[in-house]
């Protein structure tokens, strides 16, 4: 009797388990997000001469060093697989590239939220009095990790078939990301308020970060095949 197919979710969740093994054997990707993110951090602390950051400042700051450390994880995301012909072995498997799209998503998720678990305190130890604000700011920055997940992982293939691959995969990916990131900043800029955090159109801006995670995945989920191939 022959075995049935694996489905979308075991191949998914085999190569999330393989690709986890490899960051923690190789400790590659998150302690260069971690260095990343303390550096500008740092930076900032001292460049702008200030103790304390609020409302757009502190938000725009916490995004944007959030997002550039998560293209650190999403140039490697692939290394594996371009180095080792990886590809190769995937186009001639009988798993869906649904399930590579989503695990690749969902390890650039874990990657994401090791990072926040330090640069969070952090964040809070150099530029904010209370940590009130954050609080209310984590679904939006969960939904945040989900669209540069999601996102990233749907480029990445792109990027890493070019040449330029470094170049081609910021120079396509920012410019996607730019809904995700003013709904984030936005959101952020009333939470981490000086008088404190305010829910101005916090629903609306939680709800377009929902609609842009939900539009990115469905476009990944039928479309990386064809990103495979090319």
């Amino acid at each position: 009797m022959s075995r049935p197919a694996p489905t979308t979710a075991s191949v998914a969740a085999a190569f999330l388990v393989k690709d986890l093994r490899v960051e923690l054997r190789t400790l590659q990707s998150v302690p260069a997000m971690l260095l990343f993110a303390t550096t500008v951090f740092v930076i900032f602390r001292f460049g702008l001469d200030r103790t304390r950051l609020d409302g757009g400042l502190a938000a725009g700051v916490l995004v944007v060093t959030i997002l550039f450390a998560a293209l650190l994880a999403i140039n490697r995301i692939f290394v594996a697989e371009r180095e080792q012909g990886g590809f190769e072995a995937l186009r001639l498997a009988p798993a869906d590239g649904a399930a590579l799209f989503l695990a690749k998503a969902a390890a650039l998720l874990v990657h994401l939220a090791i990072l926040e678990l330090f640069a969070l305190p952090a964040f809070w130890l150099f530029f904010l009095e209370d940590g009130a604000g954050l609080v209310p700011l984590l679904p939006v920055l969960l939904l945040l990790d989900v669209a540069l997940a999601v996102t990233g992982a749907l480029i990445a293939p792109m990027a890493t078939h070019s040449r330029a691959r470094d170049l081609i995969g910021p120079l396509v990916l920012l410019p996607l990301l730019v809904p995700a990131l003013i709904a984030a900043a936005a959101a952020g800029r009333h939470l981490l308020a000086a008088a404190g955090p305010s829910y101005e159109m916090y629903g609306t801006w939680l709800g377009l970060l929902g609609l842009y995670d939900l539009i990115f995945l469905l476009v990944g989920w039928a479309a990386f095949d064809f990103l495979l191939e090319d």
